[in-house]
């Protein structure tokens, strides 16, 4: 899994629909997920700390967890299917865990005002991410093709620590 954060909300340049985008520690891997308004209003307001003036859907559901002593542990984003992505809260209380699903978009702005880490399954990066550094990862694939390159038999063998001790 790849610990990602929340980088903003966009709009969709051709449909104006909303869009979270989630980056890597290393911002050099995108996830883009398209969203509905409502939650991207949630998600905007838990960014910019608003605090509503009566709890909205995703506060009620924080109240809830905190009422229960229950503890978002983390939210998952762990596939992707027909252009639709999944996700599921992990809650705890006490010893006991439950994995709840939920809409990515809905598990994101619960993650945002608990402070819970936002984590994707690496397939779910590498179908759906956009880079966002290509030259950090084409300096990377030239050092690596510069490595093999220049790679020998026996420094295979001397890193795999299988060189005769006689």
């Amino acid at each position: 899994m790849i610990e990602m954060k929340v980088a903003g909300i966009a709009l969709d340049a051709i449909n104006r629909s909303p869009i979270v985008l989630l980056k890597d520690g290393t911002d050099r891997r995108a996830l883009p997920i398209y969203i509905g308004q409502d939650q991207a209003r949630a998600i905007i307001g838990a960014l910019e700390k608003q605090k509503p003036p009566r709890p909205l859907t995703h506060d009620l559901m924080v109240n809830i967890f905190n009422g229960w002593e229950m503890t978002l542990e983390r939210i998952i984003i762990h596939a992707l299917q027909d252009n639709t992505f999944y996700a599921i809260l992990c809650l705890s209380q006490g010893e006991t865990t439950k994995e709840i699903d939920c809409r990515p978009s809905d598990a994101i702005a619960i993650a945002l005002r608990t402070g819970s880490p936002i984590w994707v399954m690496e397939e779910v990066v590498a179908d759906a991410s956009i880079p966002v550094n290509r030259e950090a990862d084409e300096e990377e694939q030239r050092a690596f093709k510069e490595f093999i390159a220049n790679l020998r038999p026996e420094d295979l063998i001397k890193r795999g620590g299988l060189e005769n001790e006689s």
